[in-house]
């Protein structure tokens, strides 16, 4: 079992389910890209490990030149893998890898309102529905109306996790674009558009409490 963040990450290498979730994740990031008005395209990761979902999507896209992203990660050694795959790209003028704590609002402030979220890996990690729903209600605050939010959501024990994070985003004012399970049928993936409008301010200063640990996460 994996002792801290970057030995999760690194389970990537040869887990079929993380493998086939990836692989989701930067087809869904592709189409948000393909879908985006013309012009900039602003993009925000939340507890984005070393960025490999948007990084790797932006390595062969028509749009990388229009993005200017802001990634928020708490783990040095991630954060560090990232700004080497960003220097790699020659991209370092249009993306940040900020090495903080991504459920603070204040590390998203001067990147918001964004037109594509990324909240993967995030979902598996809270408390409770009661968590799910204060990150839910505060991504109003990181969402442009009409943007794109990405999102994961393990399941366990037989229990289709999923179906609940997607019945609350229906209540939280965002139409479904597209969801998938995995091949291995134990994770979901999911991107929804946020129809409503942008709030200015945060609900909360804290937009949610990320409880997970690395060998237990989902």
């Amino acid at each position: 079992m994996p002792k801290d963040w970057l030995e999760w990450h690194d389970l990537y290498n040869t887990e079929a389910k993380l493998q086939q979730r990836l692989e989701i994740v930067r087809e869904y990031i592709s189409y948000s890209l393909d879908n985006s008005p013309t012009g900039a395209i602003r993009v925000v990761s939340a507890c984005a490990g070393d960025g490999r979902d948007l990084l790797g999507t932006l390595a062969n896209h028509t749009r990388t030149k229009d993005v200017y992203a802001r990634l928020v990660e708490m783990n040095p050694e991630l954060v560090e893998r990232g700004r080497a795959t960003i220097e790699s790209l020659d991209l370092t003028k249009q993306i940040e890898f900020i090495n903080g704590d991504a459920t603070a609002a204040d590390n998203y402030i001067g990147a918001v309102p964004a037109d594509i979220v990324i909240v993967c890996g995030i979902f598996g990690n809270l408390a409770d529905e009661n968590e799910l729903n204060r990150l839910l209600g505060n991504l109003s605050f990181l969402s442009k109306k009409g943007a794109f939010v990405l999102w994961t959501r393990g399941h366990s024990n037989g229990i289709a996790y999923s179906e609940t994070v997607r019945k609350y985003f229906r209540d939280f004012g965002f139409e479904e674009v597209n969801f998938k399970l995995t091949a291995t049928g134990d994770m979901g993936v999911g991107i929804h558009r946020y129809l409503g409008e942008n709030l200015p301010t945060p609900k909360e200063e804290k937009l949610f409490v990320f409880s997970g640990v690395p060998n237990k996460a989902r």
